[in-house]
């Protein structure tokens, strides 16, 4: 989804190091399962439910659902846009996906249903760009005088001569992010603190790189990855890993008329549905979420602090989001 609050980041060499911190059981439950489903619920029981309930059911880690989250990015664009015009210029929030729509795909994607509807989302994300081209707020503030242009800016995000929030990340780089306007107000509103989010959300959002690898190489996840290749083969789809199945689709030209897309698209959705049937029958999600678990828990000795913090600010946002706005459909 497109961020209102996409400021100057920038990632420079450092040799900074983050403190070490204590492990406790929420800091890994903020981050589990970030690589392999991304923010979707846990539950056997939200499995078997339709999309709308799955994605409202909440695992009893305090996990935030991408739903949940969605509210959240929701509530930031409601209070962007009531900042925005009580200083006096126009702005838009930007919905162009549903609930359903809006679902993040992880490594692992064992949702049959959801596969058969939308393959692996290409036509969702055609549908982001197409909405993200049409953004009325770009078009608004480019028809702006150049003076009201640079005033938009600094009302929006405090402009050239903002707070530069600076974060070491956990690889040993360091993001900036501009902070003032009404993208810091609505941080401030929702997090409370705009500076300790940034800093939560800059180490917690660069966390993967540090256990992915592990992760794809380890014995037991590597075995179900194996099997849902197998299964693959048998289905008349031979690929090593979900990975490649996905890149598969995506091999084609960025131009196509409508019936190219069509036929595009169903050969997407043939490999998505095939791909979920697999990972399914191999529990190659389950396997994946209890080994990343495992690595989780090593990192979570060293950033523990950042990790709960950082589940404790989305904890705090949820609430406030709630009070603000309803949740996507």
């Amino acid at each position: 989804m497109k961020r209102t609050d996409a400021a100057r980041r920038t990632v420079v060499p450092s040799g900074r190091s983050t403190r070490r911190a204590t492990t406790t059981v929420g800091a890994i439950a903020a981050l589990a399962s970030l690589v392999l489903t991304a923010c979707t619920a846990d539950t056997e029981t939200a499995d078997r439910a339709s999309p709308a309930a799955r994605s409202e059911a909440t695992a009893a880690d305090g996990k935030l659902t991408y739903a949940q989250n969605l509210r959240i990015s929701d509530a930031k664009q409601h209070l962007i846009t009531s900042c925005m015009r009580k200083k006096g210029f126009r702005f838009w929030e930007e919905k162009p996906l549903s609930l359903e729509e809006s679902r993040p795909i992880g490594y692992v994607q064992d949702d049959v249903d959801w596969a058969r509807s939308h393959g692996y989302g290409s036509r969702i994300t055609a549908k982001e760009n197409r909405a993200r081209l049409r953004n009325p707020n770009i078009a608004y503030r480019n028809s702006l005088p150049r003076s009201r242009q640079k005033a938009y800016d600094i009302a929006m995000d405090g402009g050239q001569d903002a707070v530069l929030l600076k974060s070491p990340t956990p690889f040993g780089g360091t993001i900036t992010k501009q902070s003032g306007g009404c993208v810091s107000q609505a941080e401030k509103a929702l997090y409370g603190d705009p500076a300790a989010w940034f800093r939560s959300d800059a180490t917690v959002s660069n966390l993967r790189p540090l256990y992915v690898d592990k992760l794809l190489r380890d014995k037991e996840f590597k075995s179900a990855v194996s099997a849902w290749s197998r299964c693959m083969s048998k289905a008349g789809h031979p690929f090593p890993a979900p990975n490649a199945a996905r890149q598969s689709t995506r091999e084609h030209s960025a131009e196509q008329t409508r019936a190219e897309e069509a036929k595009t698209f169903a050969n997407e959705t043939r490999i998505a549905v095939a791909d979920a049937t697999c990972a399914h029958s191999v529990s190659l999600r389950s396997i994946g979420q209890r080994r990343e678990a495992h690595y989780v828990a090593e990192l979570a000795r060293k950033y523990g602090n950042a990790l709960d913090a950082n589940r404790q600010m989305k904890q705090h946002a949820l609430t406030r989001a709630e009070r603000i706005v309803p949740a996507r459909s």
